[in-house]
């Protein structure tokens, strides 16, 4: 019996631990989903507590609700040509979003007090860096105080010294007269349609990528290879934008815990810009960089950690890439349609370079003023940055006597400051350069008139830089060919994103001019 009874108590024995397992997997289960739904109880009181504490979201006024239900978007193609009305119609040219707890002004006067006057009072702000930190980290538009401060004054040295200068425009040239030309060539023989934007997103993402890191992402080749550097950041700056759509903060920072929806898209991008950035700065290390000219080996010589250089680096990428390609879009957009302002340019460009093969050189871009003037012009009605915010720390009183409460989002509306006819004249929504030139010189407005490179401590150190990519561009395409917009009298509507992006891009068709050249670098 007591044999049996030995045999008989192991399965027994086993029995009940299968059954004490199943009882602690039906606790542990238990206990997952009381904490589960304990921590979503959480967030979601968190959430209504943000929504109580920072967002009037119960306003009721015309503006807001027209912003919230989007019904402006009945009488308007775009955001900001809705901005654009409501700050004509304001008495102060300044009006207050309750919804996004944001005053938006298009008067000069409290451009200077944000920018200038009141500066320390107007920082990026910590809801500014969190929309963007993702992406641009500590970088120099992401931060204020004393990184902003170092960033600016080694950005300054590097960006103003002959040598940078030099090594960018020789970059700029090797990336039109070998690319950009053949590839419009090639379009010309095959009766293609290019999508200029694209093209000239692909020339500045490939000229900046060289400039800042000595990196060939070879966007522009003939074959128009897509750079899954480029297409992981045009994802991540797209749905960054987003971000400060939103008029309840929480509601994309609860999306990011959880890694739910645009939230696990943008972490996915970042994973892949920021993998490659690490190999990038890897290799320069690697393999040396003290002769190298490109910003990244200049940085490396005074900044030893690897993400700060990063996130330096990344910001230069996301404003030379996309602010030129931008203005480049709505300039050839424009000239289809004042085509007596093409003929003056191409005018000036054959005075000044005359008949040579080669592109035209740094000096000689400099004595081109119609060309500035007509670039300038360009930028007025179609600004790259169409606004740009800051944050208010302590409670303040505008120029134009509007009360500023701490923590309000402060934003300058470039593109409706374009559009004010006290500013600009009656014929303010003209593309006119001759409105910038003085007995045929360039002669440049008040920066908060014309904040398209902003202004005061803050104003953009990479301005040069760009206009000379720019000039460039235009003076070397218009002299060789005609490039005719499709639909060109459409007016433009824009996408959602951090900078002026024409919605489904702009369709070309160039044709050579009659005479002219092959184009550099070609045969």
């Amino acid at each position: 019996m007591s044999a049996t009874a030995t045999k008989i108590r192991p399965a027994s024995d086993r029995l009940s631990s299968a059954k004490l397992a199943m009882e602690v997997e039906a606790l542990q289960s238990h206990f997952s989903l009381l904490f589960f739904s304990f921590s979503i109880s959480l967030v979601v009181v968190a959430v209504l507590v943000e929504l109580l504490r920072t967002r009037p979201w119960w306003c009721n006024c015309a503006v807001c609700k027209a912003y919230v239900t989007s019904s402006w978007s009945a009488e308007f193609d775009n955001l900001c040509d809705w901005y654009a009305h409501l700050l004509r119609e304001s008495p102060t040219r300044t009006i207050t979003v309750h919804v996004l707890g944001c005053t938006v002004t298009a008067n000069p006067d409290n451009v200077e007090h944000m920018l200038k006057t009141r500066f320390d009072n107007y920082p990026k702000g910590k809801p500014f860096a969190s929309i963007l930190g993702d992406l641009l980290g500590r970088g120099i538009f992401n931060v204020d105080g004393e990184h902003w401060r170092f960033q600016r004054k080694m950005a300054s040295a590097e960006l103003g010294s002959a040598a940078v200068r030099v090594f960018s425009s020789q970059i700029v040239a090797e990336e039109v007269g070998f690319r950009l030309l053949p590839l419009l060539d090639m379009a010309c023989k095959n009766d293609a349609v290019l999508d200029l934007q694209d093209v000239f997103r692909r020339l500045a993402f490939d000229s900046i990528c060289k400039i800042s890191f000595g990196l060939d992402p070879g966007c522009l080749q003939l074959s128009l290879p897509m750079s899954e550097f480029a297409a992981a950041f045009d994802k991540a700056t797209r749905l960054l934008a987003g971000r400060a759509t939103h008029t309840i903060p929480a509601i994309w920072k609860v999306k990011r815990l959880f890694n739910w929806g645009s939230e696990g898209q943008i972490r996915e991008a970042m994973e892949l810009v920021d993998l490659l950035a690490k190999e990038v700065i890897h290799q320069r290390r690697k393999h040396g960089f003290a002769s190298d000219q490109d910003l990244l080996s200049r940085f490396m010589r005074c900044i030893d950690n690897d993400r700060y250089l990063r996130d330096i680096v990344i910001s230069f990428v996301l404003a030379g890439r996309d602010t030129v390609a931008s203005a480049l879009t709505s300039f050839f957009m424009l000239l289809s349609r004042y085509p007596a302002v093409c003929s003056a340019i191409r005018d000036e460009v054959e005075d000044i370079v005359g008949n040579a093969p080669a592109l035209a050189s740094y000096d000689q871009l400099s004595e081109l003023h119609y060309l500035h003037a007509a670039l300038y012009e360009s930028m007025r009605l179609y600004p790259p940055v169409q606004f740009d915010s800051k944050f208010c720390l302590d409670d303040d009183v505008l120029p134009d006597g509007t009360f500023v409460r701490k923590g309000t989002r402060m934003t300058y509306h470039a593109y409706a400051m374009g559009r004010m006819e006290e500013l600009w004249g009656s014929d303010y929504a003209e593309f006119r350069p001759e409105r910038w030139l003085r007995h045929g010189q360039f002669v440049p407005e008040s920066p908060f008139k014309y904040p398209v490179f902003q202004g005061g401590f803050r104003v953009c150190l990479g301005k040069e830089m760009a206009l000379m990519e720019m000039k460039s561009v235009v003076a070397s395409v218009i002299r060789d060919f005609d490039v005719d917009v499709l639909g060109g009298n459409r007016p433009p509507k824009f996408a959602p994103g951090l900078t002026a992006t024409l919605s489904g891009g702009l369709a070309v068709k160039a044709r050579r001019r009659t005479g002219s050249a092959a184009p550099h670098g070609t045969s």
